[in-house]
């Protein structure tokens, strides 16, 4: 492990866990413009972290270990996953974790620990958004794993480093049928994993809508902050996973110190200009009823098990 694959990990994290709130600022600032509102500064997301780390933690009564747990799983997995991706360059010592299959059995870690969570207070909006959330985990999953298993085909390797470096080597195949349908797919799921419209509002408090802010209503202090930075980063991978595995130009292919820096700002650009669009999608499209929710991810399933066949039988 080399000193210019260490920076390579740092440079992803630093952007990542730093860049994430003022991320969720932008999605913000942008629906508040677009709905003729000022709204609230980029940083503000920052300035409520934090408030909520200055506060006391507190437990509900009868909670256990789980309860307390959650929120440092949601965030270790998803700095994992940010550590071994292929965003600023291709070349992290943890590439080799950067697999297809563990990058998606992390991120359904940390939603299990965090329906767990829901569940072990005993509260009834708790129970609630976590049978949501697993309602929806189950079919959103699978379809990212199909997904990005369509463009491991071509490039023969589940490993999303090479998955990149197979697309930068054929640039055609961004625009390929498979690449196309699977990124229809991914769209589609990348809207329900965060937690976004219309498949759920993170600005609402209103129980028949909830479904994350459900599951995280007995939080307080500083296991809400965490929670809450969780829930940014894992907006951050999303988007950055659609603009390293579709759109990877940008992106280092060596160590060095002046391509790593570009290519971690190349990433903040594409995450960024992709917060945007998902902003401004918001505004135009209302929140669904539960049970369409599950036909919209059956949808998205059905586009990524074309693009897997399409795959098979084009290249």
């Amino acid at each position: 492990m080399t000193a210019g694959k260490i920076a390579v990990v740092a440079t992803q994290l630093i952007v990542v866990v730093g860049g994430s709130p003022l991320l969720v600022g932008l999605t913000r600032k942008v629906r508040s413009r677009l709905e003729g509102r000022i709204g609230p500064s980029v940083v503000q997301p920052w300035r409520d972290l934090r408030k909520l780390l200055r506060k006391e933690r507190i437990a509900p009564v009868g909670s256990s270990w789980v309860f307390g747990l959650a929120p440092l799983v949601v965030v270790a997995t998803t700095l994992l996953v940010a550590a071994a991706a292929p965003f600023a360059s291709t070349r992290s010592p943890l590439g080799q974790v950067g697999d297809l299959f563990a990058v998606v059995y992390l991120l359904l870690s940390g939603t299990v620990f965090l329906a767990l969570a829901g569940l072990d207070p005993g509260t009834a909006f708790g129970g609630m958004g976590a049978s949501r959330e697993m309602t929806i985990a189950a079919v959103a999953e699978p379809t990212i794993l199909l997904a990005v298993f369509a463009l491991s085909i071509p490039a023969r390797s589940s490993n999303l480093a090479r998955i990149v470096t197979a697309t930068l080597a054929t640039p055609h195949r961004a625009l390929s049928v498979e690449s196309l349908l699977a990124l229809a797919a991914f769209a589609v799921v990348l809207v329900a994993e965060a937690g976004r419209l219309p498949v759920d509002n993170p600005n609402t408090h209103l129980e028949l809508t909830m479904i994350h802010e459900a599951m995280v209503l007995e939080y307080a202090g500083p296991d809400l902050a965490l929670v809450e930075l969780g829930a940014a980063m894992r907006l951050t991978v999303l988007l950055g996973l659609v603009a390293s595995l579709f759109i990877p130009w940008g992106i280092a292919t060596t160590t060095a110190a002046v391509q790593v820096a570009l290519g971690a700002v190349a990433f903040a650009a594409k995450v960024a200009v992709g917060a945007v669009i998902v902003a401004t999608f918001e505004v135009f499209v209302a929140k669904l009823r539960l049970f369409r929710v599950p036909e919209l991810l059956a949808a998205s399933f059905v586009l990524a098990f074309l693009a897997v066949t399409a795959s098979f039988f084009l290249t």
